[in-house]
């Protein structure tokens, strides 16, 4: 006959994260083998994450932009999705540093409130770590007249 151990598993309800649960049972993985998460993934999730805010004009300082806007004409080369992020990556936790433009006549709190929430979510949901903080630097303000686009020509013809 099994007699109980006296530890009880308690289920989450919808709006109860799971770390805040009694008895914790290991994940499958970790009795075979550890998962490491590499610092360009951790800002890959959270610059991506960062973009999908309305409001978000791009990501970066001037000079990040601008060098990441040479590279990205270079034939075969690609956007970086982390531009613009800094993370610190622990083995449970994880902090993030953002660099934003928004666009003009959005209200930075609210960005700022849209884009910790977003960031947070994403990279808690598809690594695992606990997301201790989001700094949010905002460094430009995007204006609409400022889409021109270049055309290459000088000003005197």
């Amino acid at each position: 006959m099994t007699e109980p151990n006296g530890s009880t598993l308690q289920r989450p309800g919808a709006d109860e994260p799971r770390a805040r649960l009694g008895t914790r049972l290991p994940v499958a993985s970790e009795p075979r083998g550890r998962t490491t998460i590499a610092d360009g993934v951790v800002e890959k999730i959270a610059g991506i994450a960062a973009r999908e805010v309305p409001g978000v004009h791009a990501l970066g300082g001037g000079f990040a932009r601008t060098m990441g806007a040479m590279r990205d004409r270079v034939p075969g080369g690609q956007p970086s999705a982390g531009r613009g992020v800094k993370v610190e990556v622990g083995e449970k936790q994880t902090a993030i540093d953002l660099q934003v433009v928004v666009e003009y006549g959005t209200s930075i709190g609210d960005v700022a409130a849209d884009l910790r929430e977003n960031v947070i979510a994403a990279v808690e949901r598809m690594t695992g770590l606990e997301v201790v903080e989001v700094n949010i630097a905002v460094n430009d303000v995007h204006l609409p007249d400022e889409d021109t686009p270049d055309t290459g020509e000088g000003r005197v013809q």
